[in-house]
């Protein structure tokens, strides 16, 4: 049974598909309102609590325009943000944010032998997810409305591993994020599975500050391999930690945000729910 957020979300979302196609008409609130089958009234007061501000100003954060902007102003590097902050080194400053843990070389190869993996089911404004756990921390986030297609995509990462459905602190720790509480953030633990190359790529996500954007040649410039543009975008495609990692954040050098493992639309959503909560219009 679908809860009242969840079906104020997938109202939400068939007006951000419609304004994201529609931003340069500059649609009106009744336009919008008779999209999604709600009175005007009633559709501004839904978003205005989903999202914290007016339709007409959520137009404004998902436009082509606004997305340049953010990506034209100078990007701090990591070795400048750490120096500013007082910090002795940049693993410090990652100590602040979501520490990640890669599974041992045995983990990775032998796909999850051995592992204890315990999951659950959430509802959040961005929809439903399964958010799975070792006894070293999450491994697993995922956008999923379809619980039983959630468990075999989650089986298929770890194939060896022993399922249990069951809430854990992990679990909690992560909802705590997801309902805008970031003061704990830096005691949430990841245990991945990727690749060397893959690791460095999720870490390098977690540097890009909420409300901002990057694109993947900029990732590619961070982590020290410029030409690696193309990786890079497979390796943020591969990301199995959903808004935690934020994936979300990299766009197309053109400023259009292109595509995302738990769909375009949703990815407009959040960047837009991002950029209103940190205002940087």
């Amino acid at each position: 049974m679908q809860t009242q957020e969840h079906i104020n979300y997938k109202r939400i979302e068939q007006a951000i598909i419609y304004l994201k196609d529609n931003f340069a008409k500059q649609p009106s609130l009744e336009q919008v309102a008779n999209h999604v089958h709600l009175s005007p009234s009633h559709f501004q007061r839904i978003f205005d609590n989903w999202v914290g501000i007016s339709p007409k100003k959520f137009i404004q954060y998902i436009s082509l325009n606004h997305a340049k902007t953010l990506l034209s102003e100078p990007e701090a590097t990591l070795f400048d943000t750490t120096y500013q902050t007082g910090l002795s080194s940049s693993s410090r400053l990652h100590d602040m944010f979501v520490n990640i843990e890669g599974m041992t070389p045995a983990e990775y190869k032998n796909a999850g032998k051995n592992l204890q993996i315990s999951y659950a089911f959430y509802n959040s404004i961005f929809g439903s997810i399964i958010i799975a756990s070792t006894s070293k921390g999450i491994c697993y986030i995922a956008f999923e409305d379809d619980q039983s297609q959630a468990i075999d995509n989650l089986q298929m990462r770890f194939a060896n591993a022993h399922y249990t459905q069951q809430e854990t602190d992990y679990h909690k720790q992560v909802l705590g994020v997801f309902q805008n509480d970031w003061s704990q953030v830096n005691k949430i633990k990841l245990h991945l599975k990727g690749t060397d190359f893959q690791l460095k790529v999720w870490e390098a996500l977690l540097q890009i500050p909420m409300g901002r954007l990057s694109t993947y040649g900029q990732i590619a410039k961070e982590i020290g391999n410029p030409s690696a543009s193309r990786a890079v975008g497979t390796a943020i495609g591969s990301n199995p930690i959903a808004l935690l990692i934020p994936c979300h954040r990299v766009i197309q050098a053109s400023g259009i945000f292109g595509g995302y493992r738990w769909g375009p639309s949703r990815k407009t959503a959040i960047i837009g729910w991002e950029a209103a909560k940190t205002d940087h219009l």
